[in-house]
């Protein structure tokens, strides 16, 4: 039985149970390709095109042709190439994107053989062989086969599949170290010869039953087991859902790291090691997926014992510190470096009376503050002119939208509605987003 992921709106279980290995050997082969093409480019309705290819090539090869080209549209999101990979739906959620898959892989060790343990689609492998030779270990003979394809989709020169497991002694680690590019292997990641490694890169499983879970010791491997692997090499990035609580004695021993991107916090990774550059410390880091390489990232390293401290009053800005930043803990570290505070305790909003030019912040001039009054919004915007509004709250429970309609928004300007908990009351600060052309 193949895993669920590859099911779609439109392919029934018994469809599902029919698609075999060499289904998808033929989806990633030429004549899949033809296919693929021709669906992506056909604009009939859905019910249409499913009965043309079902006549063409069948019930099951139809239902994984559309599957791919829906996958392939909602992957853009994350790979620059997407038109050229191959999805399942739990691994597309699941892979780290090439921007985020890049930045980590700077960290680990130049043309030194380095693993990616349970390397599902190839996110992480692909960047991890840019640098140099990369070994990546899926136990999904299905998933392995997809992560080849998207290897060399992501221009790797050379990509190959190798089927021997550990326990037979790993004939082929030695010229997999030798090999530029990457090497599949379908294995129990747990028994991989991490010892002959440089490092090594693991993404648990975080729905092992079915369901995702965010507990480390319900993960597959799980602690106990990374524990071991650990041991053996300790030179490590565990890779965790931003929610994750690691263990006490991690916080210690590793440098945590949240990362988003385009504001959203999209992992953590624990970093072990001399993978670690800050062990004991955290680090927020800010990627732009459509900004120049150059001026991408800025990373905020500190302690989240740092606290901000709190303003008597609302100053000329006002601003809001990157979700990486606030999962890390960091919002009192970013605070003293621009001399900001909370507006009120508690708050991840910051206040100052300059603006701050810094990837870790968004920056608002304050126009108006007022009590959060329905009534009164309106008169303000009405008088403004606003008919574009961007809300932004943190522990207030408005839906955005829904307070949008509400609020009748009629011109042709725009303005920024921050809304935060000031003690029991909620506050609203109306303002102007800063642009960084705007600073002296």
């Amino acid at each position: 039985m193949f895993p669920r992921s590859i099911r779609s709106n439109d392919t029934s279980d018994a469809i599902a149970m029919a698609l075999s290995l060499d289904d998808y050997r033929w989806l990633v082969g030429p004549e899949g390709a033809q296919w693929l093409v021709r669906a992506a480019a056909d604009t009939r309705s859905l019910p249409a095109r499913l009965a043309w290819l079902r006549t063409s090539i069948g019930v099951e090869r139809a239902a994984l042709i559309l599957d791919q080209v829906e996958l392939r549209a909602r992957a853009r999101a994350k790979f620059a190439h997407a038109e050229r990979m191959f999805f399942t739906r739990v691994g597309l959620e699941q892979a780290s994107d090439e921007w985020v898959a890049g930045y980590k892989a700077c960290r680990f060790p130049s043309q030194q053989p380095v693993a990616d343990l349970g390397c599902g689609l190839g996110g992480d492998l692909s960047a991890l062989a840019h640098r140099g030779p990369a070994l990546g270990i899926e136990r999904d003979e299905l998933v392995a086969l997809l992560a080849v394809e998207n290897v060399r989709a992501a221009g790797v020169a050379h990509c190959c599949l190798e089927r021997v497991p550990w326990a037979e002694g790993a004939p082929g680690i030695s010229r997999f170290k030798e090999r530029p590019g990457a090497t599949v292997v379908v294995a129990d990641a747990t028994n991989a010869p991490l010892a002959e490694l440089a490092a090594w890169h693991i993404d648990p499983d975080r729905r092992p039953q079915g369901r995702r879970t965010t507990r480390l010791d319900r993960h597959e491997p799980n602690l106990p087991t990374i524990e071991r692997m650990r041991t053996v090499n300790p030179h490590a990035a565990i890779k965790l859902a931003p929610a994750c609580r690691p263990p006490d004695a991690w916080r210690h021993q590793a440098e945590l790291e949240w990362i988003s991107r385009d504001r959203q916090c999209r992992q953590l990774v624990a970093w072990f090691g001399r993978l670690a550059e800050h062990p004991g410390l955290r680090r927020a880091t800010v990627l732009e997926s459509h900004a120049p390489k150059a001026s991408s990232r800025c990373s905020v390293v500190g302690d989240a014992a740092v606290q901000p401290l709190v303003a008597d009053r609302l100053g000329r800005y006002v601003f809001d510190p990157d979700p990486a930043v606030v999962a890390a803990g960091l919002v009192g570290v970013v605070a003293a470096q621009h001399a900001l505070s909370a507006i009120a305790a508690h708050a991840a909003y910051l206040t100052g009376d300059r603006p701050a030019i810094d990837a870790a912040l968004a920056c608002f001039e304050v126009t108006d503050v007022l009590p959060f009054d329905l009534k009164r919004l309106k008169s303000v915007f009405r008088a403004r002119g606003i008919g574009r509004l961007e809300i932004k709250k943190r522990g207030v429970a408005e839906d955005p939208d829904s307070l949008r309609r509400r609020l009748g928004l009629r011109g042709d300007r725009a303005a920024v509605l921050i809304l935060a908990r000031v003690g029991r009351s909620v506050t609203a600060v109306v303002a102007r987003r800063f642009s960084p052309e705007e600073s002296p």
